[in-house]
Parts: structure tokens; sequence; C-alpha cells
């Protein structure tokens, strides 16, 4: 079998193109293209679907981010616990404003970040902690949140991959003082361009948030914080209200297919992600573990199967961050070499998942 899809954004779009024809339309009728009606109807929309008090829409995932450590009054020489094993935006935040982040290893099974590990990490400059909602699944949030509490701390779920999942019965994007996630194409619930959002049930942090959205305004021309063009287009907005009248049946999707997925790896006793009982993995990736990557890759590949790696480096590895961190993260070097990603999305057949695993088999 040829042309596997990695991610098939084509056949989400043919299923709701008359829903997407409709919103732009209007979006370029009445011509409000930043800041429009869709930008307060998707907030509304999007804080109903999570629980959460309230939602600003911004430019990115990258831009959620840096907007919610501006409203917490992060400042140069503090720090922030964070994840090596994620995309650089988390850290890279961190560092735009002047603060350090202070990397804690990662759980071998569900490569997100190992709580066991966070608190001897804390220190007097510590001011926040940033958890990465891994491959789609939240991490262990509730113990997170009681160190943050107990060290007087704010988390800042970075919940960039887990739109749509749950944990211990609550939606992601509602399991820290702050959420953020991001709309990326290839997110689960992606824009046609870059997006993002913030969600708290904090009034204050809200409204900070919305201020540093517009460059600090409390009002046109009054400015009463420093602040960033965050906004999301509005047009980017009327894309993501389209794509939420199927997002639940993809939501379904979704974890049927990684269902299916763990069935047969399993069977073929190859290690992969686990997931935890508690929660639900709204799988952004499907990822496995390869001891020999560049071999199956190739193999795979030479059959028609695309696969990705996330990540090949962890962030205190890289270049540009080694030489302010000092920590080491076995656990994610060593699982930054094994990981690899296989096709995934909401329209996955089985019978193609069954050639994937089929020709992973074979090379392994």
């Amino acid at each position: 079998m040829s042309n596997i899809q990695f991610i098939d954004l084509k056949a989400q779009q043919d299923k709701i193109k008359k829903q997407i024809d409709e919103r732009m339309s209007r979006v370029l009728k009445h011509g409000k293209y930043i800041m429009g009606p869709e930008v307060a109807e998707l907030e509304e929309r999007l804080s109903d679907f999570t629980g959460s008090r309230h939602c600003i829409t911004v430019s990115s995932g990258t831009e959620a981010l840096l907007i919610s450590l501006m409203a917490i009054g992060i400042k140069p020489g503090d720090e922030v616990i964070t994840t090596p094993f994620t995309f650089v935006a988390t850290a890279e935040v961190i560092v735009l404003l002047g603060a350090k982040p202070v990397f804690v290893d990662i759980e071998a099974d569900t490569c997100n970040i190992d709580t066991s590990l966070i608190e001897a990490a804390i220190t007097e400059r510590t001011k926040a902690i940033i958890p990465v909602s891994l491959f789609g699944q939240p991490a262990d949030m509730d113990e997170i949140n009681a160190i943050a509490k107990k060290h007087d701390l704010i988390v800042i779920d970075d919940a960039a991959q887990s739109f749509g999942a749950e944990y211990k019965g609550k939606k992601s994007c509602n399991l820290a003082a702050i959420s953020c996630t991001s709309f990326f194409p290839s997110k689960p619930l992606g824009c046609y361009g870059d997006g993002g959002a913030i969600f708290t049930n904090d009034d204050d942090l809200a409204k900070a948030c919305r201020e540093i959205r517009v460059h600090g305004q409390s009002e046109r021309y009054v400015h009463t914080r420093i602040g960033v063009g965050g906004r999301m287009d509005t047009l980017q907005c009327a894309i993501i209200l389209a794509k939420m009248e199927c997002f639940d049946e993809e939501i379904a999707a979704r974890l049927k297919i990684g269902a299916h997925y763990n069935k047969m790896i399993d069977e073929a006793k190859i290690k992969r992600v686990r997931q935890r009982a508690d929660r639900t993995s709204i799988f952004a990736q499907y990822t496995i573990f390869v001891e020999d990557r560049d071999f199956v890759c190739k193999k795979l590949n030479q059959q028609g199967i695309p696969t990705a790696i996330h990540y090949p480096i962890p962030i205190n590895e890289q270049k540009a961050y080694k030489d302010m961190c000092n920590n080491k993260t076995p656990i994610a070097h060593q699982t930054a070499k094994k990981v690899l990603s296989l096709p995934m999305h909401p329209y996955l057949g089985e019978n193609v998942q069954g050639v994937i695993v089929g020709g992973l088999k074979s090379d392994i």
C-alpha cells in the first residue's frame, strides 16, 4: 500500500468543506479580520468545552506560553521547572524573558515529566512549573499541583498536544492555574495557520492575558502593562469553529484508533508509550520505541509508510541551551534515541494500521 498519510488533513477538510467555506465567507463578508466576532464566539465555545472559566485566543501555542509567563510576572533571574523532552518552544519562552529553565527528567514509559523529581529541583528562585502533556496525554497534574501549592508556585500546563484529552474526568486545559494549547495544523484541533489559546479560572490572570495579547492595552491606546501583538486571526478562529462541529467524533475516533494500535503493537511485542488508567490520550502522536531507528525508518519509508521523530535531541542537549543547563536527564537522553512516531489521525483505517504494524514486524 502506498500514499499513507502521516496526518490526513485533506480527509477532514473534505468532510467539513461546506462548514469551512461558510465560516470563511462570513468573515470575508464582514471584513473584521482582527478581533472579529468569531474570536469571542470561539473563546466561549472553547471555554464551554473545557469547563474553564476563561479562554483567551492568541496567535500561536508559543505565544500562549509567553503571555502566560508574562501574566504571572516572570522576571530575569527567575527559574521555571519543565521537561527537556518536548518541542523547544516550552523552554524558549522562559529564556526570552530572561529566566532560567530547570529541566527535570521524564518517566520512561509515558515520556511526561517525572513528578517524583520535581521537588528536588525547587530553589528560592523557582516561580513556576511547566509540565507538558506529551503525545496527547496529560502529566500527573494532581501531584504537580500539590507540589506547586506546597511551595507557592504557579503551574502552567503546556497542553499543546492534548486538547480533547481528559485527566480523572476533567478536560485538558482545565487542569492547572493556567493552561495553554496550540492550533497548529497538525494538532488534534488545528487551524490552517498558526493559533493558540490560554485557559484559566482566575479572573485577574485572564485580564492580564487579554491585555498582554493586545500590546498591554486596557483600552485603546491606554497601555497598563508591557504586552505583545498576540491576537489570533479571525479567519483562523472561523476555521476552528467549523472544525469543532466534528471534534467530538474525532476524539472518539482517535481513542479507538489508539486502542487498536496498542493492541497490535503489544501483540507484536514492540515497546510503546504507555497510557495511564486515570486519563485519556488524544494521541497527537502515536509513538513507539525502537533500537535501530534509522534502519526501521528506512525500511518503513521504502514501503510507503511515513514516520517522524518527536524528539531527537532533548532541549538541555541543544546547542542554544546546554551551556545554561548543568543538570543531566539520562532517561530523556536515552528516550530521544529510540522514539519513533507512526501515522496517526482520526481517519486512519484499521486496514492501514495493519499495513503499518505489519511493516514494523518485518523490520524489528
